[in-house]
């Protein structure tokens, strides 16, 4: 910068006339050492000239596109944490500017542009959006097989949404699930969503001859398309059909209901459960809400009764006696008999058992394996509660009641001979035995199967796993091809003769099903080379949705999005923010060179100092 002469040596000097080509470490400390650096350094300390160290660096940090970059930082945090953008955005940048982001002053160019308006901020939301989009749909493009889940519900502005979700595989043969789009649709008609999913896909240039799967909650205007059934509305509808034909659990369910209304509308009955629960030594817990929307709200619901049924009777009992409340008396006359208490407790057997398969069915990588796997599973423990009778074992539920009945003191009983005593404890098991429980888990039991065991197209899968029946499985590989017609059956069985040995005694032996898919739908390794058909296959196993799950975890981040106070958020500001907040990866991890690049695709007022840069000039 100063130039000082050379006191001695040559003329031409490293790191001062010339480039310097030794970089080894004596030789730079050797200049640290010398007279001419050490003055160079005492005449910028000392000199008018010093500049703050941002400034000083200008040419090559280039402080109008930091000032962009961190612009685009700034909102997408807000968004990523589905904060109102419009409002904070300008708050959030006199905060940088606050704490000493001094280059946001770039930003300023006039009095009327400073890039805060709400307009540049849409503009800028809709780049953050593309910018999570884009490597995404490549990834999509590239799968051997792509399978969509839809949806519809409506939002806190009451506009009907119809919501996509997509899954496909990548070169490795891993299955990825992401949020597609959000389409605002003016009815809920089959030809509407139709129409709607058609427009998505070419829009977005989703190949359709790689789209296999389709999956849905099972409304009618959906089973219209070829489609598969959600599995966890299934499970739910199971159950729901289950209660419904036996009808003292039929009306069980809505006692529940009305058993979290009493104590939800009322302050002072919530605090005299409380401090019922207090005295009485049992968890304080308050009466769980059941909803048919909530698929595992029953469960949860049963099990806090369960632990704070001592304290609720007790609340409930009074509330009858000192307050003569009516709707008190009746819940507890209804609720202090043995029936009410064993159903309580049955309910606590079963409900855990439908509860893990409903979490494995909510899981967002599910695939048909689950229901082929553990709906069997679930349906012979249903068959061993029932089979064990009055004798169930130590430790579950049922095998309290009489324990339970006889600490609640319970004199109520709906079933009393006329002349006023009550029936015989072992009586009361019977009749509960016959009449509730029995028809209850032969309900489960008949309705699990009647929605599971015909899997149709997803069980002639099995047929790639390694337990396949060579018989069955040549039926199974037949129908697929049948249903699948990029796949030529001739081709598809002189595969499977070596694949099949393959899975036995080659590289794929002793592995399970799942990881035999995956390095077959695998781009990397020769078996896509050498079995083309049953790759092609396994991918579309992947893929397919057996359940809609994610889309109702899209509509959960839509509602936590678009709230009261944003009512008017909709259409592609609604999209792109609800892309950041379920695709989008971490604020640090974000590709910001990319927005930036877009961001200059137009022509802008704000421009860096360097006249060469090809991006703003």
């Amino acid at each position: 910068m100063h130039r000082q002469k050379a006191s001695r040596g040559p003329s031409q000097r490293p790191f001062i006339e010339l480039p310097c080509t030794n970089y080894r470490r004596d030789a730079l400390d050797q200049h640290l050492g010398s007279t001419n650096h050490i003055s160079c350094v005492g005449i910028t300390a000392q000199s008018s000239r010093s500049l703050p160290i941002n400034e000083a660096f200008q040419p090559i940090l280039n402080l109008e596109h930091e000032a962009i970059i961190g612009g685009f930082k700034c909102l997408y945090w807000l968004v990523k944490h589905e904060i109102a953008h419009h409002t904070n955005y300008p708050a959030l940048l006199d905060l940088a500017d606050l704490l000493g982001c001094e280059y946001f002053a770039k930003l300023k160019i006039d009095q009327r542009t400073n890039y805060r308006s709400h307009r540049i901020v849409d503009e800028m939301l809709q780049i953050l959006g593309e910018v999570v989009e884009e490597p995404i749909l490549e990834a999509i493009k590239s799968s051997k097989a792509i399978g969509l889940e839809i949806d519809e519900s409506t939002d806190i502005s009451v506009t009907k949404q119809l919501d996509l979700h997509v899954r496909y595989t990548d070169k490795e043969g891993r299955m990825f699930c992401q949020f597609l789009d959000l389409v605002s649709i003016p009815d809920g008609t089959a030809i509407t969503i139709a129409e709607a999913v058609k427009e998505v896909i070419i829009r977005k240039e989703i190949p359709q001859d790689r789209i296999f799967g389709l999956g849905t909650d099972g409304a009618a205007v959906m089973t219209g398309l070829v489609s598969v059934h959600c599995a966890a509305h299934r499970l739910a509808l199971a159950c729901k059909d289950a209660a419904d034909g036996v009808p003292y659990m039929k009306i069980f369910r809505k006692h529940l209901q009305d058993l979290h209304l009493y104590f939800r509308n009322s302050a002072n009955r919530t605090s005299a459960l409380k401090a019922a629960a207090s005295v009485l030594g049992v968890e304080d817990l308050k009466v769980t809400e059941v909803k048919d929307t909530r698929w595992l709200s029953q469960e949860k619901a049963i099990s806090n009764l369960q632990r704070n049924l001592p304290a609720v009777l007790a609340t409930l009992a009074e509330e009858a006696e000192l307050k003569k409340d009516p709707v008190a008396r009746g819940l507890y006359t209804y609720c202090a008999t043995y029936r009410f208490v064993a159903a309580v407790h049955l309910q606590s057997d079963i409900l855990p058992y439908l509860a893990q398969l409903s979490k494995l069915f909510q899981k967002e990588d599910i695939n048909f394996m689950a229901i082929k796997n553990h709906v069997p599973v679930t349906i012979e423990t249903l068959r061993i509660i029932k089979a064990a009778g009055e004798r169930q074992p130590e430790g579950s539920f049922l095998a309290q009641v009489e324990e339970k009945v006889a600490n609640l003191n319970i004199s109520a009983e709906e079933d009393r001979v006329r002349r006023g005593t009550a029936l015989p404890t072992d009586t009361l098991w019977a009749r509960f035995q016959t009449q509730v429980m029995e028809p209850y888990i032969d309900g489960l039991i008949e309705h699990l199967e009647l929605r599971f065991q015909q899997l149709g197209i997803l069980g002639a899968f099995s047929s790639l796993g390694p337990q396949a029946d060579e018989s069955r499985a040549i039926s199974d590989l037949q129908l697929l091809a049948k249903q699948f017609p990029p796949i030529s059956e001739m081709a598809l069985l002189q595969e499977w003769q070596s694949y099949k040995v393959l899975i036995t005694t080659g590289i794929l032996k002793d592995k399970s099903q799942l990881e035999i898919m995956t390095a077959m739908a695998s781009g990397y390794d020769e078996l896509h080379l050498l079995y083309p058909n049953l790759s092609l296959l396994s991918a579309i196993a992947l893929t397919i949705p057996v359940s809609s799950v994610n889309c109702e975890r899209d509509f959960s981040a839509m509602n936590r999005i678009k709230t009261d106070l944003r009512n008017r958020l909709q259409g592609n500001s609604l999209t792109a923010c609800m892309k950041m907040s379920i695709n989008g990866p971490q604020v640090k991890d974000l590709q910001y060179s990319r927005a930036l690049e877009i961001f200059f695709s137009k022509p802008r007022r704000i421009a860096c100092s360097d006249a060469t840069c090809q991006l703003c000039h």
